[in-house]
Parts: structure tokens; sequence; C-alpha cells
């Protein structure tokens, strides 16, 4: 074992390597017997590809570049593609980036657009399609610009015929709700095809705040019935509806204080964890029904395993394999279930589970290792105490090398990293981003601070008018603990976090000591200027909340914005932002650093043109990743080999 200073550690994961793991498979589906998925394509500009698993087992990508399989509906996007058997072969509807249109798509043929392009704002926006045959149409959740602003928005639920004639002509789109809820996801029909039912919120509430099931019988011609609402509400979050073989409602509700499955309303599997998840883009999906009754779930506390539950005696039997975290992607079909599953030892892989015989194999996606496994970071769960002796959950990767370690006398630095969201958590599986980190000597801590996702209601309103305030002092108390316990070298902690996390690193420079640096990605930085159009529609009324509404608690809104306090900034940090960037637009960027300016603060600005919210494209992500390890270098004063230096201005 050779022993060279924490931070130098030669290791064969570089940014490149890294950036070609990004991505995950995800919106699984069964088109007949074959399960198809959207796939990452880092080294094609970031696009997403649509890809099929054949009867012989191979996979083979469906459209090639420049097709974009992916939707803009709330920004975020939603499940962007939906097939059906059809004469010889599949018939594939899904949305394309670039204009937002819905394509029809026949393998060995060309797409043809179903819908207009509108000039009015963001345009015309689709997802959650449902393709239809029998009626010729594709039912789907339509999001319509009527002006310039980002909050000029309204969403119904909508069918668009398939023989193309509302290619040219909006008027040809039926509308099926009247658009009177500012927020619907996409209809699920009942077996017999006579009732539909879908989730609606409006503002102020974000879908983990509170959501309403609504069902509505449908006319033989099509048409909706009356709505009626039949869970849910302002405090109540329901999470996903359904139907289950025999025509009975499925939701997901947190009315306990945990996602929990219901039956026609009765609860099915009462237990203290979550059956679902925060509804971030619709068609997201956490269980599916089966034909036999029996419904696959994803669930887990702090975690989330694929299991069957039987809704008659309440049992879940999770599938056995290698898989500790799935994604909130299901599909059924038969006695089959697809989902996507991953580990601390392998990337997000497609999944099948046989229902009859528990047999469970990876059957797209499939993990490779591009390093020697003995790289890998070898996490911890831990539960630290934070302010007031509250729990703070976190997943600490030290570092890790199969042939160096440091010196006696030196603790490794450490990087706490603060998920996005802030509703949302990190999950427990391999990043090679950590790996980029732990394998040159440099630890790393993730937070699920107070307000994560995945230890129920209680914890995830712990930020309930605190964020800048919770996230920042747990994650404060996770890095303290560890500098206490000698695990890591107080000197040398930094923060970092994208979006909502950028906000958290952000805020930890301006409010705390305990950071050396930080990096800041595609931040949110000023509280007024997000709550006053500055954000995209979904999340205009996120800060209610999350701060307090902003006619009530203006103060509040100036003392926690990092952009407003700049200049309480005192140590080195490196800002990423992407100039396409709707949901923190680059103008953030912009007044944080003008009110910097002058104070003699090293900092590096990295703007990436192309990219939005969230890196797509392998270019900028190992340009990011290589400076974010050069500032950590510069001011923990490491060596690591190879890696080009930032240039950091005053």
């Amino acid at each position: 074992m050779q022993i060279l200073p924490y931070g130098s550690w030669p290791s064969p994961l570089d940014a490149g390597l890294a950036a070609a793991h990004d991505g995950r498979p995800e919106y699984v589906g069964f088109v007949g017997d074959e399960v198809w998925w959207t796939a990452p394509r880092p080294a094609e500009g970031g696009r997403r590809t649509l890809v099929r698993r054949r009867a012989d087992g191979g996979e083979e990508p469906v459209l090639p570049a420049p097709w974009n399989v992916r939707s803009r509906v709330l920004e975020y996007g939603g499940r962007p593609w939906a097939g059906v058997p059809h004469g010889a072969g599949p018939l594939v509807v899904f949305t394309h980036f670039d204009d937002q249109r819905l394509y029809a798509f026949e393998p060995g043929g060309t797409p043809r657009p179903l819908t207009p392009v509108s000039a009015v704002g963001g345009g015309l926006r689709w997802a959650e399609p449902r393709v239809l045959p029998e009626q010729g149409e594709v039912w789907c959740v339509l999001e319509e610009f009527t002006g310039d602003g980002p909050t000029d928005v309204r969403r119904v639920l909508a069918a668009v015929p398939l023989d193309g004639s509302a290619a040219d002509d909006r008027r040809a789109v039926r509308e099926l709700t009247d658009g009177r809820r500012r927020f619907v996801t996409g209809a699920r029909l009942s077996p017999d095809g006579r009732r539909a039912a879908w989730l609606a919120w409006d503002h102020p509430w974000m879908p983990w705040d509170g959501t309403e099931a609504v069902v509505a019988e449908v006319g033989a011609d099509g048409t909706f019935g009356p709505e009626q609402v039949v869970a849910g509400g302002p405090r109540e979050s329901v999470a996903q509806v359904d139907w289950s073989a025999d025509g009975r409602l499925l939701h997901t509700s947190d009315r306990t204080g945990w996602w929990n499955l219901y039956r026609d309303h009765e609860p099915v599997c009462p237990r203290a964890e979550e059956f679902a998840g925060p509804l971030w883009k619709p068609g997201l999906s956490w269980f599916a029904p089966l034909d036999g009754g029996l419904v696959a779930v994803v669930h887990g506390r702090g975690s989330a395993r694929l299991g069957v539950l039987d809704p008659e005696t309440g049992e879940v039997v999770d599938a056995a394999g290698p898989w500790t975290e799935f994604a909130p992607t299901l599909a059924a079909h038969g006695e089959r279930v697809v989902a996507v599953g991953a580990s601390p030892r392998s990337a997000h892989e497609v999944i099948e589970l046989d229902v009859r015989t528990g047999h469970a194999r990876v059957v797209g996606a499939a993990h490779h290792d591009t390093v020697d496994p003995s790289y890998y970071p070898e996490p911890r769960i831990r539960t630290f105490a934070g302010p007031d002796g509250r729990e703070v959950h976190a997943h600490v990767y030290p570092p890790h090398h199969p042939g160096c370690t440091g010196p006696d006398a030196e603790l490794p630095p450490y990087v706490v990293r603060a998920h996005g969201g802030p509703t949302d958590r990190s999950p427990l599986v391999l990043d090679l981003e950590i790996a980029y980190f732990t394998s040159r000597g440099i630890g790393v801590a993730e937070v699920n601070y107070g307000g994560s996702t995945g230890y129920g209601r209680e914890y995830r309103d712990r930020l309930r008018e605190q964020w800048g305030v919770v996230d920042v002092e747990d994650c404060a108390a996770v890095a303290l603990a560890l500098a206490e316990e000698g695990t890591a070298d107080r000197r040398r902690l930094a923060i970092r976090g994208g979006s909502a996390g950028g906000w958290t690193a952000a805020a930890s420079l301006t409010g705390t000591d305990v950071y050396a640096c930080g990096t800041l990605a595609y931040p949110v930085l000023d509280l007024v200027a997000w709550a006053t159009g500055g954000t995209h529609d979904f999340e205009s009324r996120y800060l209610d909340t999350l701060v307090g509404p902003l006619a009530e608690v203006p103060a509040r809104y100036a003392e926690r914005s990092p952009a407003e306090h700049a200049d309480r900034i005192g140590v080195p940090f490196l800002l990423l932002q992407g100039l396409d960037d709707p949901i923190c637009p680059p103008a953030q960027a912009g007044r944080l650093l003008a009110r910097l300016a002058g104070r003699r603060v090293p900092h590096a600005h990295l703007a990436f043109e192309g990219e939005g919210h969230g890196f797509r494209r392998a270019t900028t992500m190992v340009r990011a990743l290589e400076a974010e390890l050069s500032l950590y270098a510069q001011v923990f004063g490491l060596c690591p080999p190879g890696i080009p230096t930032l240039e950091l201005t005053q």
C-alpha cells in the first residue's frame, strides 16, 4: 500500500468516464411483449433516445440523432412516449425536445408530426401520452402558453388525432378538461374504459404539499362527464392514481404522514415507510397493478426497494438481487414487471421481475465496470445529531483506493453535497462523480437534510418556511461532526450543490464559516427575483411554503438571499451556469457576481452555451468536474495529477 497525501492519489477514473456514466434509463414501458425505455446520450449533445429490447434479447436504439425524446412540460419534463402493437409492428408516439411536437413513429418509417407549433411564449408542450388506436387518438397532458411570461400558461387533458389532422391545426386538438386546474397529470383509464382518473392541484401548493385525485365518467364519444374529487386536499399529497385489473381505484396518499397505498380508499399496507415520492414530473410511477390483483411497488424508508404487494393480505415480497435503490418508473404486463434499479456497486439498469417465479434479471442498460471496481467508493449510511438533537440523515463516502492510503498524521478533505429539489433526496447508488473524488483521496458526504423525502411527512415539513436555515444547519452539522470525530480535516471542508443544492451551498457560504470553499451549480440565488417572475410556472409559488408568502415576509426573502449578501462570502468558489436555464436563469448568477465585484474573493464563473438546468453534454460535464477538482486542489493544497488548473479571478 503506497502512502500518499490525500487528494494526490492517481486514479484511472477520469472526468470523461464520469461524464459517460451520467444519466440513467427512464420511463420504462411495454409495447406488446417488448420492453422499451428512454436512454441518455451525453456524447450526442445530451439528447435522449428511445431503446427497445428485441425478442432475441438485444438492445436497439429506435430513433437516431437528432431525435431527442424529452418533454418540457413543467420544464423538468414528464413521460415523453407511449407505444402499442399496431399491425405488423409497434406504433409509438413521442415528444421531440427541439420543437416539443408530438410525433407518431413506426420503426422503419419516418416520424410524422401530430401536433402544431405555436409561436406564443413557450408554445405547446405534451407529456404522458396514452395511445388509443381504437379511438384514433392520443390522450395526454397539454401545456399551452398563452403569453410570453413564464406563468402565462394553462394545462388540460387533451386528445390528439392520430391521423395527423392537428399537425397544423390547434383547433383539431380536443380538450378533455376545462383548464380550471393549474396542474394535471395524465388520465388513467379503468379497465372497462368507462372512467378516467388523474391528479390535479393549484398554486400555491406543490404536489408533495397537496393534490387531489379526480375521477370522471367517460362517454361513448370520449368526452368526460362531471369531475369528482375522490381523495386528497391542501394538506394531503396523492402522488399517483391508477386502477386495479378488477376496476378498483388505487392511489398513494400521505394522509397518515407516510405515502401509503390505498384501494378504494382503504389502506392495503399501512406502514411507516414511503410507497411514493415527490411528483417532480408527470408520469413518475411508484406502483403498477398486475392482472391478477397483485401490485408492484417501489417502497422503503430512506431507500426505495422493488416489491410485490398483495392487497388482500398486506404482505410485500421484495425482489431478490443486488439492487438496493429503484427509480420511480414501473410498468407491468401480465406477470412481468419492469423497473430501473441500482446499487452502490452498479449504475441504473433496466430490471425485469417475473412475479410467478420471483426471478429478477437485467434486461437493458446493463452495468459494465469501466474501471476496476476496487476504485469504487464504499459508502456508509449515517445518522447525525443536528441542532436541538434532531436526526440528520447522510451517506458518507470516505476516500478509497486499492493501492493508496493517506499519512497517519493527515486527515482527508471532505466535500459536503447538498441535493437539489429541495424536496428530494440523494439515493445510495454508484455515482462516478463521487468516485472521481474518493479515488483521489477526497471524502464526500451526501446530506439528506431536513426537508428531504423518504423519511415521512414530518421530516419533509421541517423545511416549511425554513429553507436556507434547516438545510444549511443540517449540512454544517454533518461537516462539523465528521471533523470532530476525526474523519475529516476541519480546515479542508467544502460544500457543493446544484439547483436547490446550489442555493444551500451559497447560503452556507454567506451564512456560516464552516467551509473553506464551495461549488455552486445552476443555483437559486435571488429569492425576490424567483418569486416575481424569475422562474418557471411550476415552482413560481414554491417559496410560499419554503420561505413564506413574499407579501407577508419580504424581509425574510432579502435576508436569506445569497445574492443580497455577496459581501459575506469570504472563501473561494466556483459558479457553474447553463445559459439556457429557464428555472435558475443566468441573471441571478450575474447579480451575485456584480455585488461581489471589488471584494477580491477568488472565484471562477463558467457559463455553458446550450445547457439548461442540469448539464447533459459530455464536454460540459468534463469541464465542470475538472474545474471543481482544481478548485479544491488550489484551496486545500492538493496535487491531483493530470488536472487542468482552473483560473481563479478576484
